[in-house]
């Protein structure tokens, strides 16, 4: 589909989306699933899956189910062994199904369930995503009691795949900053750091991004309204993937923002992201962002690493890879040198070619001052809970006020600046390159434009450094594959973290000894 097409949908569908956020188009009724057109490749395995399946990327342990050289049971226990190690340190999980994930793996292994293409593959899920008869709390004292009758599109979708629910992640209260209680008591750490809860994790689903990165689930499903998809990615070696406003469904999701909630996968590389987002994507008559929107391409071709007779990499498509002046001109240290490293490596690869690109003059103004004007959107679904008991809303407190605080006109404005900003990337930024390097999620958050992260090394204390890519409306593809002719001459995505002390079971892991954030940490760092 062409490029001007594409954007005379997205503009389209923008217009219609803002025009109409209404609380009642976020909360789920029915949420019927459909049959994933998806293959798992025939990927090679290496040694290490094999030895051990909480190893394996999503491909290749479905590639070992699917050759019966693994059971789905011992892949499911691998990962619950892993749980009750460990999370006592991790926190990555609010929630832990076992035995309910184990006897839906029986199921697979004995053909009694419906054998999906992911059949069999264990994930943790954001705790934002309605679970059919599983706590979905938000991390919020709102929710509290919540348990869901009926599951999300996204978790019913990968569920037809085939796809098993180990638990429910972590996450900030109500998706706004990292995994704290609702009370601001620091949770779910970054797992390349678990000594340290001080070193940040990401943004609200650090819960998935952990699961995932401590081999406590095979990939995982977060949400992004300001960067909790690629940020959390960035911070724990991961491959995040957050879509194209519309291209997936937010419906039976708890809101932040209905005109910036994303939902997405959070994986451990290119071909992983491609395989849940081909699942995850397609229209929903219950979430009408989806609808009306461009076929979704074959994103695990674009995931497949294009290599030539003698070896050589190549992009599947010539791709101009904008680079902005802050992209170098803003690090210091260890992220300047990763990120030098990184220009260097993708300037050959064959097909990929960096251009420099300029912001326009008022690029802070637009991207900084006027993002405030998300908070009133926040605010809007929740006024009963303002206005009746305002601790519900615990550590994440300042924020909901002041969305109260903003006046119609200035929402008006806002959203006046948003429109602009859009035609600053689309004409401008987007019209000399096909992706842009980012040096943080908020511009294309904003506009719904959808961006990949995927790591490019570590930084002295061996926390991982990852990058930033944003591109075209509904453009995954590309992204995809500028990541995985990366990844493809580079190993970063396949390294892990080492194991912490285990202290016991999960049960015991609540409270000790992590430090708590204040209500204005908390605004500082708010989605």
């Amino acid at each position: 589909m062409s490029r001007e097409f594409n954007r005379r949908v997205f503009l389209a569908s923008s217009t219609a989306v803002a025009a109409g956020v209404t609380l009642a188009q976020a909360i789920p009724a029915s949420a019927k699933s459909r049959t994933p057109k998806v293959t798992v490749p025939d990927v090679a395995v290496r040694d290490a899956a094999r030895k051990d399946p909480t190893e394996a990327t999503l491909a290749e342990a479905a590639v070992l189910l699917r050759r019966k050289q693994l059971t789905a049971v011992d892949l499911v226990q691998a990962h619950l062994d892993r749980i009750n190690k460990f999370d006592a340190t991790y926190q990555a999980y609010a929630e832990v199904v076992g035995s309910q994930a184990l006897a839906a793996a029986r199921d697979v292994d004995a053909g009694k369930s419906s054998r999906g293409p992911l059949a069999g593959i264990p994930l943790c899920i954001k705790d934002n995503y309605f679970t059919n008869g599983i706590a979905t709390r938000a991390n919020s004292f709102i929710f509290a009691a919540f348990v869901p009758d009926e599951d999300a599109t996204a978790v019913a979708r990968l569920k037809a795949a085939g796809c098993i629910v180990l638990g429910k992640g972590q996450m900030g209260p109500l998706a706004t900053t990292r995994a704290t209680t609702p009370n601001g008591t620091i949770t779910t750490i970054n797992a390349w750091t678990p000594n340290n809860p001080a070193t940040d994790p990401g943004g609200s689903s650090t819960g998935p991004a952990c699961a995932v990165a401590a081999r406590m689930a095979t990939s995982s499903i977060g949400t992004q309204t300001g960067g909790s998809i690629t940020n959390p990615s960035n911070q724990q070696n991961l491959t995040g993937l957050k879509p194209t406003m519309g291209r997936t469904s937010i419906h039976g999701v708890i809101p932040l923002s209905f005109t910036r909630d994303h939902s997405g996968p959070l994986a451990r590389d290119a071909m992983d992201a491609a395989l849940m987002l081909t699942v995850l994507a397609g229209p929903d008559p219950k979430d009408p962002r989806t609808l009306g929107l461009p076929e979704v391409p074959d994103l695990v071709r674009s995931a497949t690493p294009v290599v030539s007779h003698s070896g050589k990499v190549r992009l599947r498509r010539a791709t101009r890879i904008g680079v902005p002046a802050d992209y170098l001109g803003s690090a210091t240290g260890d992220v300047l040198s990763l990120r030098k490293a990184f220009l260097d490596k993708l300037a050959g690869i064959a097909g990929a070619t960096l251009v420099d690109v300029a912001y326009p003059e008022d690029w802070d103004l637009l991207t900084g001052t006027f993002n405030a004007i998300r908070l009133s959107e926040r605010s809007e679904p929740f006024r009963h809970w303002l206005r009746t008991d305002l601790t519900s809303f615990g550590v994440s407190l300042l924020t909901w006020l002041q969305g109260l605080m903003l006046s119609g006109d200035e929402w008006v404005t806002g959203q006046r600046a948003k429109n602009h900003l859009l035609r600053e990337v689309l004409d401008g930024v987007l019209g000399s390159c096909d992706v842009l390097l980012q040096t943080g999620p908020v511009p294309f958050d904003i506009l719904g434009l959808p961006e990949i992260a995927f790591p490019i090394g570590f930084d002295s204390g061996q926390v991982p450094i990852g990058v930033i890519i944003g591109g075209a409306p509904y453009e995954e593809d590309r992204l995809l594959e500028v990541a995985a002719a990366y990844q493809a001459v580079t190993d970063w995505h396949l390294r892990r973290p080492a194991d912490p002390a285990a202290i016991g079971p999960r049960s015991l892991a609540a409270g000790r000894g992590r430090p708590q954030i204040t209500a204005e940490e908390a605004a500082a760092t708010s989605a």
